[in-house]
């Protein structure tokens, strides 16, 4: 069987963010975007599926998020990997817990779960080498966080 070697962070320069990433970080705003919109706009009836769409993909997002530090734990040689597996499984928890809340509720607990994912990333990506995607991971976790804080005001009135 093959395998990967370790990590070496010594020997490696940072990397750009490759342009195919890029495109689909962006393309994974649409859904936030789209669904926080349709809130204010369909009838008061339909915005609480909206929300709970709305809902349901910040989960999938966060969960995703939490998951990169497992993939980047497992290229690790060094003890930090336990921090970065505990981390790595506490995104998914919480969002699962705002799944579990009403929408608007879940959606404000979601927002503020995007920026201690940001927060977690800010201060690990530099150990990887992966300081140059921050400012698309800032950007990400703006747009994603006001679609999630809007929809949960839209779901309120």
């Amino acid at each position: 069987m093959l395998t990967k070697p370790p990590l070496d962070l010594k020997s490696k320069t940072e990397d750009k963010v490759p342009a195919l990433v890029t495109q689909l970080g962006y393309a994974g705003l649409i859904p936030f975007v789209a669904l926080a919109l349709a809130i204010w706009l369909v009838d008061t009836k339909l915005s609480a599926l909206v929300g709970l769409a709305l809902v349901g993909y910040g989960v999938s997002i966060t969960s995703f998020l939490g998951a990169i530090h497992w993939g980047l734990a497992m290229r690790e040689t060094h003890q930090q990997r336990q921090a970065s597996y505990i981390w790595g499984v506490i995104p998914s928890l919480i969002a699962w817990l705002a799944l579990l809340q009403k929408p608007v509720a879940g959606l404000i607990v979601l927002a503020v779960l995007l920026w201690m994912c940001y927060a977690v990333d800010r201060a690990t990506y530099t150990r990887y080498l992966l300081r140059s995607w921050l400012p698309m991971r800032l950007t990400l976790t703006v747009v994603a966080s006001v679609s999630c804080a809007g929809g949960a005001i839209g779901l309120l009135r």
